[in-house]
């Protein structure tokens, strides 16, 4: 089994910063991709950044330039730097993972978080 732990989510001002990290833990073999993703009430869910295993990176425009995705490999964890925020990015954050699973004859496969609440408001 595989297990995706969320924190940093809260309040902020706009043009404030928060920074999201996940950690994967488990029987996890290698993690092919890890990624970020949101929710706004009454929308459907939403890429927001993702990062490979070879360190490449990709962002929804709408945060292109504010928001920075990072990864610890080591520590099978992914961070989201958020500055400027806005409150249209006001959302719950779920971290993603796709990886390889351990057992007699490892599988992929993609797991969520439960989630982190953003709220950007004055």
């Amino acid at each position: 089994q595989v297990q995706l732990v969320e924190s940093g989510g809260g309040l902020v001002q706009p043009g404030g910063s928060l920074r999201l990290s996940c950690a994967a833990s488990g029987r996890i073999v290698s993690i092919y991709a890890m990624g970020w993703y949101r929710q706004a009430p009454g929308k459907q869910r939403e890429l927001v950044a993702t990062t490979a295993s070879g360190g490449s990176t990709n962002y929804a425009d709408s945060v292109k330039g504010r928001f920075t995705i990072s990864r610890d490999n080591a520590k099978n964890t992914v961070y989201l730097q958020m500055n400027s925020l806005k409150p249209e990015d006001t959302a719950v954050y779920y971290c993603n993972a796709d990886l390889l699973q351990g057992g007699f004859l490892p599988t992929r496969h993609d797991y969520w978080g439960q989630g982190t609440q953003v709220t950007v408001s004055s």
